[in-house]
């Protein structure tokens, strides 16, 4: 009982501070809440301005905590925690520019919160930048210290620094004074100013500018000075002095520094006083300089020197123009201009390189055989110091063509156009393709890059054409004779003609259970693709690609079914489609089917004819007497001559049923009204045969299921025992 007991009491204790909270959350109703900006939301700087919170809020006897908070752009920027119910209030006294942003209240009383709509404050008019200097005269290259102040204003603010209404300086302050460093280059008078920048989160105020300082730059009384010798009439290989100096030396506590370049390479450096010596470089006119360095001072010197030629740079060059592996060739290297007035033609020295690859016959002049590969070669002149290299000559011997392969570039069609390829797989290019017909030219190909070929469209009307065409290979360019290809040699589509479709055997003599062929032939080249078709019908009943110009279709046994009408299509190679006329197929009835038709026919006369006989003759020997009897009936013999008998054979026996009417007999016992059953036996005797039995006719009595009579007796029947027992 104890734990329930706890859980119990833990439950209502729960349940009582649930009901406590939600009473509590249900005590207050926040109704509305709003800012308002005091005394506008547009105002000039130095204005007090309040932002008054107003909120209204729904409540019991109970003194509710609000948390008040302030916010400008979004950033908190105030906030308080009162009981009061008062109005909320925060002042900005004596607004600036820096104050300027969009402002919402939000308060919070126990979880429940409600937000503000935005206010936004302006504030009009910055106060104007002050720019102060140092000193109003300097020196070139001296240093200036300049201060701009923004009074008043407070924020992030962007100073600027101007001369001559150019900016020179840009500096970012949290504070409203600005010290900047700078230097002026030129000489002369400067007018400097400064404004600055107030840096919203969402906009930027600039001022206006501040007032302006005049100050004087004089220029630094030293100058570099650059002297060249000689001055004029300079030739490449003659010597050069240089000298860079300062023009006004008892300022030596300046610290200072000199440079000599020639355009960008420098040539030597000092501090008072550089001298330098060269050889003239080559031909052109060159600039050399002297630069004088004091603190951030650059001043300098430019002369420009105009060098003549003395020899020109080499031309290397090769003869002939083409050249083929192994073969001869000779490389020149001369210098076409040479200034006579200084140097003499036999003082220049030509090298060439590589130094071992050719021999060197004369001055300038290098003898030998080209390689098997491209290779690289370039010369030098060289005279009174001065060496000229040529350009690089890049020796790239031909190799000998081969004898070009004549093919047809896709299939052969007769009265068709093709494509012939020459291509020879060995040699350099550009090789010229040239194509006879008879060896008549009928077209010439280029062929300039690797990837090109000399491809030439023609028709030809007859197959024996196609063994006159040759092509010729040539990549020299002196005109001399190419190399042959053998014949063209390629086979000729002839399209096809149309079919024709033949029936083996006559179409007469097409019975159920013969074979059939349908033979397809037609004119043209093989392999020819044969389809047999039935009229009618969408697929064909047989299709075949054979390398003779005829082939068949085969049905094995025949039957009404294939009767119809038939076609075959041929197709070779030339893309062509042609069919036969159609031949009507009729299968007749089989022979054995007629013959068994008539055998029927026969056997069923026969029989209608020998039961027709038999009625006849039975209607004769039978005597009707008034009562009715049933008889053995034996067939007389056709001839009484025994002695003419040669062979005996069996009788054969019939038996007929005959209905008599019974009439009275008075040699019998009565028998009772009815009909009696008579058989006769009759006995065909071959033709010609003598039959030496003299039979009677034995008669027995069936009385309508009534007993036979067991005393009558016949005395005929006791006289052949051989004859059948009658069965009732």
């Amino acid at each position: 009982m104890g734990p329930l007991l706890l859980l119990g009491s833990a439950l209502l204790c729960s349940y009582f501070q649930l009901g406590r909270v939600v009473n509590a959350k249900e005590s207050f109703v926040i109704e509305s809440i709003a800012l308002s900006i005091e005394p506008h939301t547009n105002v000039p700087r130095n204005t007090n301005v309040t932002l008054r919170c107003k909120i209204k809020v729904i409540q019991g006897s109970e003194v509710l905590s609000r948390e008040y908070g302030l916010y400008k752009d979004n950033e908190i920027i105030y906030n308080k925690t009162t009981s009061s119910s008062e109005d909320f209030l925060y002042h900005l006294p004596e607004v600036r520019v820096s104050n300027n942003g969009r402002y919402y209240c939000m308060i919070t009383i126990q979880g429940a919160q409600k937000t503000s709509e935005t206010e936004r404050l302006a504030v009009t008019g910055l106060s104007k930048p002050v720019l102060r200097i140092n000193q109003s005269n300097f020196t070139e290259g001296e240093e200036i210290s300049a201060w701009c102040s923004a009074p008043g204003e407070s924020g992030p603010l962007l100073f600027y620094y101007y001369d001559n209404s150019k900016e020179i300086r840009l500096h970012h302050m949290n504070y409203d004074t600005s010290m900047a460093k700078m230097r002026l280059k030129d000489v002369g008078r400067h007018n400097i100013h400064c404004s600055y920048t107030v840096v919203l989160k969402t906009e930027s105020v600039k001022s206006v500018e501040s007032n302006t300082v005049t100050v004087a730059v004089r220029e630094l009384s030293i100058t570099p000075v650059l002297e060249i010798s000689p001055q004029d009439n300079i030739y490449e290989g003659d010597r050069l002095s240089i000298t860079c100096t300062v023009s006004d030396f008892h300022q030596s506590s300046l610290n200072t520094e000199l440079i000599l370049s020639q355009e960008n390479l420098m040539l030597s450096r000092g501090n008072w006083y550089v001298n330098y010596s060269m050889i003239a470089p080559t031909s052109a006119t060159h600039t050399f300089q002297c630069m004088l360095m004091v603190g951030s001072v650059r001043k300098v010197d430019t002369k420009s020197v105009p060098v003549k030629e003395l020899f020109s740079v080499p031309t290397l060059t090769m003869a002939p123009l083409e050249v083929f592996q192994r073969e001869t060739m000779t490389l020149t290297c001369r210098s076409d201009r040479v200034a006579h007035e200084r140097l003499d033609r036999s003082e220049l020295n030509y090298t060439l390189f590589p130094v071992d690859s050719l021999i060197p016959r004369s001055s300038g002049l290098f003898f030998g055989k080209a390689l098997l590969n491209d290779f690289n070669y370039t010369c030098a002149a060289r005279a009174k110091g001065i060496e000229k290299s040529s350009k690089t000559l890049t020796v790239r011997p031909k190799v000998f063509i081969s004898t070009p392969e004549i093919s047809v570039h896709g299939r052969v069609i007769l009265g068709q156009p093709f494509q012939i390829l020459c291509l020879s797989v060995r040699g350099s290019l550009p090789i010229t393709y040239t194509l006879f017909k008879d060896y008549q030219q009928i077209g010439k190909a280029i062929v300039q890059y690797p990837h090109d070929q000399a491809l030439f469209t023609v028709t030809v009307n007859h197959t024996r054409e196609i063994n006159k065409f040759i092509c010729e290979a040539n990549n020299k360019i002196n005109n001399k004779e190419g190399v042959l290809s053998r014949a063209l040699n390629a086979t000729v589509i002839v399209p096809l003609g149309r079919p024709v479709l033949s029936v083996v055997p006559n179409q007469q003599d097409l019975s159920e259970g013969n074979n059939l062929n349908l033979i397809c032939t037609v004119n043209g080249t093989p392999p020819i693709t044969f389809r047999w078709y039935r009229e009618g019908d969408a697929q064909p009943v047989s299709t075949t690609t054979s390398d003779r110009n005829f082939k068949d279709y085969e049905v094995s046994v025949l039957s009404k079914e294939h009767s119809g009408k038939y076609f075959c299509e041929a197709e070779n190679r030339a893309n062509n489609k042609v069919r036969s006329k159609l031949i009507s197929i009729e299968v007749h009835m089989a022979q054995w089917k007629k013959a068994l038709i008539w055998g029927v026919i026969l056997l069923v006369v026969s029989v209608l004819v020998l039961v027709g006989c038999v009625l006849y003759f039975k209607s004769k020997r039978v005597r009707v007497d008034g009562t009715s009897v049933s008889v053995w009936s034996e067939r007389k013999p056709e001839s009484d001559n025994d002695e003419e008998s040669t062979v005996s054979n069996e009788p054969d026996v019939e038996y007929t049923e005959v209905v008599h009417p019974r009439s009275a007999d008075p040699a019998r016992a009565p028998l009772k009204k009815g009909t009696d059953t008579v058989y006769s036996e009759l006995q065909n005797v071959p033709h010609g045969a003598v039959d030496h039995h003299d039979y009677g006719s034995v008669e027995y009595a069936d009385q309508n299921g009534d007993q036979p009579e067991t005393g009558q007796y016949h005395p005929e029947s006791n006289n052949y025992p051989d004859l059948p027992v009658p069965v009732d």
